[in-house]
């Protein structure tokens, strides 16, 4: 597992710059380090000096950068779904929908790079994984999606499960879940099973946001009085998802994000 790290701050503080330099004193440190760009223009790569691609490569010893494109991990994600869809399914219907064909929703982008941030965790590549993000409550909100989504999960299925509807059509569901389904059992709840896998990852993201040992967050702001508003605004923000700030660093340089 890696140590996930990232910045918070208003734009223009120089977060980019410091992540950077974040992620070449970890791999100078010997760390074998990831490095991560939400920003899908060029500005990332110039600030970087390096030209990237969509997977990760090499910049200097022990450091790797991949700027993230929200359309390409769409397509790779929903390859992932219908895998999963043919496990379950007897006749799987999504494999006749192309990942090229989906557009990008609201909000789709940061779940997106939340996942790849999971996915390259999990690939045991990594010693430190540097997010540089928007910085803001973009970024907060994305690194709190594990516990929203786990709220409504239980809140909706109780619901369900509770009501009358859910008493009426328990039966049905489990009639035709096992025309239609492969590979599950159900017993009891009859949602309990197929959210499993779900919620096992959703408490795996809740674990590490809330575990300094594994992820922590840096606010960056200059002098000015609307960026030191901004970095303590976005402070207690952070203490609302349970996730550790580890300092603040007053970056006096002078230029833009």
């Amino acid at each position: 597992m890696a140590f996930i790290l990232t910045f918070l701050g208003k734009g223009g503080t120089g977060r980019t710059t410091i992540a950077i330099a974040a992620a070449k004193k970890l791999a100078q440190q010997g760390k074998r380090v990831l490095l991560l760009g939400q920003d899908s223009s060029p500005a990332f790569g110039v600030a970087l000096g390096a030209t990237l691609s969509l997977d990760p490569q090499e910049i200097s010893p022990n450091l790797h950068a991949v700027q993230l494109q929200t359309a390409t991990l769409l397509e790779r994600s929903w390859e992932e779904v219908k895998k999963l869809e043919a496990q379950y399914l007897r006749t799987p219907f999504f494999k006749e929908v192309f990942g090229q064909e989906l557009g990008v929703l609201p909000g789709m982008d940061t779940a997106l790079a939340l996942n790849a941030i999971r996915e390259y965790d999990g690939s045991g590549k990594y010693d430190a994984i540097v997010y540089d993000g928007s910085g803001d409550q973009s970024t907060l909100r994305m690194l709190g999606l594990p516990e929203t989504i786990s709220w409504y999960i239980r809140r909706f299925r109780k619901l369900f499960v509770e009501s009358d509807l859910g008493r009426t059509l328990s039966p049905a569901i489990q009639l035709a879940a096992s025309t239609v389904l492969t590979n599950v059992s159900f017993v009891g709840d009859n949602f309990a099973q197929p959210t499993g896998q779900v919620n096992d990852l959703l408490e795996q993201g809740k674990q590490a946001v809330n575990n300094p040992q594994r992820m922590a967050a840096y606010l960056v702001t200059t002098d000015d009085p609307a960026a030191i508003a901004t970095a303590q605004y976005l402070w207690g923000s952070a203490q609302q998802i349970g996730l550790t700030v580890g300092g603040v660093i007053l970056n006096r340089a002078s230029g833009t994000n």
